[in-house]
């Protein structure tokens, strides 16, 4: 897969929302975690030490905080995603 700078997580995260468009189409099991407000986007604003949902998608704000710590943005996408997947199902 291809992500290209200066927005790799953005380009994730299109090609994950196509892919989660796919799966409801062709009646597979859903990927609507990833979604806007969904599951993950839930639990990384008070993780990234905002009080409310933000307004830019999760990708936007990753960006950014990984840009403002000198961090890969594709690297703490992951770290965190790790963390999300380790906590008990919601």
């Amino acid at each position: 897969m291809y992500l290209r700078q200066p927005s790799p997580l953005q380009d994730l995260q299109s090609i994950l929302y196509g892919y989660s468009v796919a799966t409801e189409i062709h009646g597979a099991p859903s990927m609507k975690i990833f979604n806007h407000l969904g599951p993950f986007s839930e639990w990384l604003w008070p993780r990234l030490g905002m009080q409310y949902p933000s307004a830019l998608s999760w990708a936007a704000e990753i960006e950014r905080v990984a840009q403002a710590a000198g961090a890969s943005a594709v690297d703490m996408f992951f770290d965190l995603l790790d963390e999300f997947r380790a906590e008990p199902v919601r």
